[in-house]
């Protein structure tokens, strides 16, 4: 496992990072123990999770992941550990805050202090905004809409609200989440105004069947010195190969939940997908293995996040730490990649 640094900061992450979102929906407490467990006997460090999980979010079920998460870590070395967590932002979370989830000041504070509590520790490696307070596409729109336009917070409120919570010794760093390039220059720009303290991460969707990361928010990446924390390298699991077909296998997440992140479950993902299975075969190597390795060969890359319902997902999750693509087969996915460009953005 290697250890590779986040932008200029102190923080030394593993390049897997353990997902946490099925933590008290598909998984108990006791199974997210032994996760955790097993991660951190591979040499994993760091975890990742928000106020708003497990997933599907739901009011029963809120803020459970990080309820086991804190029963586990007050047993660790907490300073072996990098723990991130994010607030959520705007939309229908009646159940966090009694509908309170606008990225404010005071909804900041409130939001880290109650993650604080459930964690079970006293400070958060990293924060993230979990999506943008304002409106932003995302989450599969395929176009910007300007007309959904509504009243938002200013980002300098957000980042004074973040550099309070570092003076405080609450939080080490923030970070953003499912943002655009347009956002990421605006905090920067900002926190450079204002002598304030910049965001040092972003964590967006980034997949064989998601790469809009590679258009301009590489470049932010690059010359900012914002790297990026890859969430759903296997699309929901899309890319194990196991949905291919119609096939639809107990237990598993899009079974149970058919509705949930649908730019996953569009046609043309499952073309690219079956391709995509094919060269991996011609290789030698397993479709889940291939993926994973893909996204943290990446430049811009400093984490890959993964996440599993069983051990054996998990197991072989990290076994790709192992598997190092060789310039042929990254070839080969760039000429699938140009028949497919991006089909669940």
């Amino acid at each position: 496992m290697r250890y590779n640094r986040i932008g200029d900061t102190e923080l030394r992450v593993s390049e897997l990072c353990l997902g946490t979102m099925t933590w008290g929906e598909q998984n108990t407490e006791a199974e997210a123990h032994q996760q955790l467990d097993y991660a951190a006997s591979r040499g994993v460090n760091y975890i990742d999770t928000a106020e708003m999980y497990p997933v599907p979010p739901r009011a029963e079920t809120a803020c459970r992941t990080e309820l086991y998460i804190g029963t586990w870590l007050r047993r660790q070395a907490r300073d072996r550990l990098v723990i991130a967590s994010k607030i959520a932002g705007p939309g229908r979370r009646d159940w966090l805050r009694g509908g309170r989830t606008a990225v404010s000041r005071a909804n900041i504070a409130e939001a880290l202090h109650d993650s604080l509590k459930r964690l079970q520790t006293d400070y958060l490696d990293l924060y993230q905004i979990h999506w943008p307070d304002r409106n932003v596409q995302m989450f599969g729109d395929s176009a910007y809409n300007p007309s959904a336009e509504r009243a938002t917070v200013p980002i300098l409120e957000q980042i004074e609200a973040m550099a309070d919570l570092m003076r405080a010794g609450k939080i080490r760093h923030y970070g953003l989440s499912n943002e655009s390039s347009w956002g990421v220059c605006q905090f920067l720009a900002l926190a450079r105004q204002h002598g304030l303290p910049p965001p040092v991460s972003i964590q967006n969707v980034y997949s064989l069947v998601s790469r809009q990361f590679d258009l301009d928010l590489a470049e932010v990446s690059y010359r900012e010195n914002v790297p990026l924390l890859a969430y759903s390298p296997l699309a929901g699991g899309v890319l194990s190969g196991k949905y291919l077909h119609g096939t639809s296998p107990a237990g598993a997440r899009f079974t149970l939940f058919p509705d949930f992140q649908p730019r996953n479950s569009r046609p043309s993902v499952a073309l690219a997908t079956a391709e995509y299975l094919e060269l991996a075969k011609s290789r030698g190597l397993a479709l889940d293995q291939m993926a994973l390795s893909f996204v943290r060969q990446r430049w811009f890359v400093r984490a890959t996040i993964i996440g599993a319902t069983s051990m054996e997902q998990l197991s072989r999750n990290i076994d790709s730490v192992d598997v190092e693509l060789d310039t042929a087969t990254l070839t080969a996915i760039d000429t699938i990649h140009a028949r497919y460009s991006t089909p669940a953005p």
